[in-house]
């Protein structure tokens, strides 16, 4: 038996060991009790105090307390239960625990009080609490005079929760947490841990079946698969740099401002000589500069949560909370937004709350019970993505996502969050047949409960920092998705335009000879360019799934299709909507996109791709400077057309128009395969129109042909226009012209 060193020994007269309850012993160390606290720890019974802890594989066991000296423990259950009573309640006490292979001590966790507050408890079980990563999760912090692990996970259900973690062998009979009231809410402080532990917790479901580990769902960072254990880090470690930006980017991301995204795949933009990833670091060193030189203004990432299946490009996340692994750590993401903004570019990031895997780690079931997601999978499951759906109606998993948004804005100075599958979200019958979803509780298709957390998601978003944008992923007819919430609408700030995006890349799939019997694609999404606040967007869905590649995707030879993506763009820069291009699609990528592979930045060795990179890096250039083309991109006063009709030529031409005052840009395409010489157009004034832009410039790759700078106008009246110009139209082109001004 293991001897006091000190003074204060026990007195005689007291018993070495306290009254126990066989039961309640014989429940917790079989990880059957569902309050560890009245187990161990200190207790008071008729004015003496006793102490209990848990120390599993000594033989012998004492605590020191307050560093005074050392009281022997009594064996109270032979799987590691010791105790003694004492005459005074004592202080902090240290454990010291002693078997055949060697000595050891630790700070026990079981004499610490609560960390969570009873406001806490109610904003959770209210599903109002807008700083749930700061209470929920794994925090370091100092807690009743001790640095340690505030660990806290909702699970409503569970019969027992535990913390495991190399700290403990995985053993979750060693830091069983304590349940808090009514809010579904278990906690433990658990004292001498730090940042770089990992940790899952144990839950013991409702289900009565075995413990199972889980992924911590408001974790700060995760490690990769086998283990995809959650990694205890710290949010107060970095020192930001973007001040300047923080307050000056709502200037940035108006509707009137000029928004070129450059859409990301953070794993398969470039590789490492050797194949592996490049890390958030590398990253900042070498995709920001790329871009910010092509001239777009923000970088938008597919989702960068993490996620178990690099197949799912991160559309499948487990981790909401967590930066992937994948590239680093997490203050190396924020190193990476921190470079971003640095360099003047917005980051956006894919956000996916429409639904999750079905992971063993993760959410699903995570108490037991269908917690996170709906019961009845007519509502809880998504046969497109064989995933789960979120229970939207249920207020801590509303409350789960809506902090989430402002978890990534706030914490990680993200600038815009784009939606995922919001269309998957709005109705209940979404790719499901008859029997096989329920109405709402009118009888309608509509999700009334998603309906309700996209308008709180973006008031929320909006209402915490005006200067951050939300682009809704929305590809149906729905109504107002970019009208504010209090005038009825979504609340989104933009909402890609997928209808314009599958209409033109279906006419520009079409031998020149034929488009004339396709005109109306080019066209029509202008009879609703206004109705929403737009991006045109020819994102990655596009280039994959044997869709090909977009240069794969363009008729004719390879000049031919170069020549059809220069004319495409100049059509879209110049088109009323913000900008969005996937990578790779800036030079013309030839084989369609692997996530497992970097780009095909061979391709620039070659002058036609090459000049389609200048092509796409002198229409950011024009799209930033002249207001023309951006300040009234979602108005309709700021476009014009000249000629909608020439369908037998195949030409377009209108006008765009910026804040008065600013010159007028005239933008004119040829998307026939033979050159038209003296085009008549009329112009809304008399003077010298520049060519500002000529997409068969030979250092694009084309054949320099064009309008030797520019063209007077003369006073012979054309389209409605009492002046007009004749132009030469280079076959599969696009031309923009300003007013020269003296």
């Amino acid at each position: 038996m293991i001897r006091p060193q000190a003074t204060n020994a026990v007195p005689t007269d007291l018993p070495l060991a306290p009254e126990t309850d066989a039961t309640s012993l014989e429940d917790f160390v079989t990880g059957r009790h569902r309050d560890p606290f009245s187990v161990l720890g200190v207790h008071e019974r008729d004015g003496a105090w006793s102490i209990r802890i848990f120390a599993p594989g000594a033989t012998e066991a004492e605590v020191d307390i307050d560093g005074t000296g050392r009281v022997p423990l009594a064996v109270l259950h032979e799987a590691g239960v010791f105790g003694a009573v004492l005459p005074t309640r004592p202080g902090r006490y240290t454990v010291q625990a002693r078997n055949d292979g060697g000595d050891w001590g630790y700070l026990d966790a079981y004499q610490f009080g609560p960390v969570l507050g009873e406001m806490d408890e109610h904003l959770i079980s209210e599903g109002a609490h807008m700083r749930l990563w700061r209470t929920l999760g794994a925090r370091p912090i100092a807690h009743e005079g001790a640095d340690g692990v505030a660990f806290a996970v909702w699970a409503p259900d569970a019969r027992r929760v535990s913390v495991i973690g190399d700290f403990n062998d995985w053993d979750g009979r060693r830091h069983p947490m304590r349940r808090r009231g009514t809010s579904g809410v278990w906690e433990l402080f658990i004292p001498d841990l730090g940042t770089g532990a990992r940790y899952k917790y144990e839950v013991a479901g409702a289900d009565g079946g075995l413990p199972k580990p889980k992924s911590d769902p408001v974790g700060l960072q995760g490690d990769l698969r086998p283990d995809n254990c959650s990694i205890v880090r710290s949010l107060d470690e970095y020192s930001w740099q973007d001040g300047a930006w923080m307050r000056d980017r709502g200037a940035l991301q108006r509707t009137d401002a000029p928004i070129s995204i450059y859409e990301a795949h953070l794993g398969s933009w470039r590789k490492r000589p050797d194949g592996t990833w490049l890390s958030y670091r590398e990253l900042a060193e070498t995709l920001v500069p790329y871009v910010k030189d092509l001239g777009f203004t923000h970088i938008e990432c597919l989702p960068v949560s993490e996620h178990p299946f690099d197949g799912s490009w991160g559309y499948q996340p487990v981790g909401l909370y967590a930066p992937t692994s994948r590239f680093g750590q997490l203050d190396d993401f924020r190193a990476f937004v921190d470079a971003c903004h640095a360099a003047g570019l917005g980051l956006i990031l894919d956000w996916v709350p429409a639904h999750f895997p079905t992971d063993a780690h993760g959410l699903a079931k995570f108490d037991g019970t269908a917690l996170y997601e709906h019961g009845d999978p007519r509502e809880g499951y998504h046969p497109d993505w064989n995933t789960l759906i979120y229970n939207l109606g249920r207020n801590e998993v509303n409350n789960y996502l809506v902090a989430n948004a402002l978890y990534w804005t706030r914490e990680h100075h993200v600038d815009g969050l784009r939606v995922d599958a919001v269309a998957s979200m709005l109705y209940r019958d979404y790719s499901r047949k008859d029997g096989e979803w329920i109405p709402n509780r009118h009888g309608g298709r509509e999700n009334l409960e998603s309906i309700d957390f996209l308008r709180r998601l973006n008031a929320t978003v909006y209402g915490d920092d005006p200067g951050t944008m939300v682009i809704a992923e929305e590809s149906t007819a729905w109504p107002g998705v970019s009208r504010p919430v209090h005038e009825g609408g979504l609340g989104f700030g933009f909402k890609w335009n997928m209808g314009w995006m599958h209409d033109t890349l279906e006419y520009m799939s079409q031998d020149p000879l034929y488009r004339a019997h396709h005109h109306n694609k080019m066209s029509f999404g202008l009879n609703y360019a206004f109705s929403e606040n737009f991006v045109l967007s020819l994102s990655h869905d596009e280039v994959v799934h044997g869709k090909g590649s977009l240069y794969d995707r363009m008729p004719g030879d390879a000049a031919a299709k170069l020549a059809n993506m220069r004319a495409y763009y100049a059509f879209m820069w110049a088109h009323p909507g913000k900008k969005l291009l996937f990578m790779g699609q800036e030079f013309g990528q030839r084989p369609e996109w692997n996530a497992e592979a970097q780009l095909d930045w061979d391709a620039l060795q070659n002058p036609g791709h090459a000049g389609l990179s200048r092509l796409v890096r002198d229409l950011n250039g024009l799209y930033r400077d002249m207001p023309a083309l951006h300040a009234r991109d979602c108005r309709a006063d700021g476009f014009e057309w000249i000629d909608g009709a020439a369908e037998a030529a195949s030409v377009y031409a209108w006008i765009r128009r910026g804040e008065d005052g600013s010159a007028p840009v005239i933008a004119v395409f040829n998307f026939s395969g033979v050159a038209q010489s003296d085009w008549r157009l009329g112009v809304p004034q008399d003077g010298f129109w520049r060519e500002i832009l000529n997409s068969d410039a030979g250092i694009y790759g084309g054949r320099d042909r064009g309008n030797l700078g520019g063209v007077a106008s003369a006073p012979t009246p054309s389209h409605g226009q009492a002046n007009s110009i004749s132009l030469t139209l280079p076959p599969l082109s696009g031309i923009y012209l300003t007013l020269e001004t003296a």
